[in-house]
């Protein structure tokens, strides 16, 4: 079977996020001012071949641990639905 992921990794909330505060304090700067916090990180979409959606789960999981996310600086979630 094949499995569609979306993933979402942002960096972890007590860290500074110097990308998202040059981007929130540009809001003031175009009229947004009631736009504030910002906060980048990337999505991340890849399609897993496994025999059932656990095992596409775990797939994910591990890719996200060891490639995908700096476990230090950032946190991750996703979905997995039948492609």
């Amino acid at each position: 079977m094949k499995f569609k992921a979306e993933i979402d990794v942002m960096p972890l909330d007590a860290l500074l996020d110097p990308q998202g505060k040059a981007v929130s304090g540009s809001m003031k700067n175009i009229g947004l001012e009631s736009i504030e916090g910002v906060r980048i990180g990337k999505h991340i979409q890849l399609y897993v071949n496994a025999d059932s959606k656990s095992t596409a789960e775990a797939k994910v999981e591990e890719a996200c641990k060891k490639l995908l996310s700096n476990q230090i600086m950032e946190k991750y979630t996703f979905s997995i639905e039948e492609a």
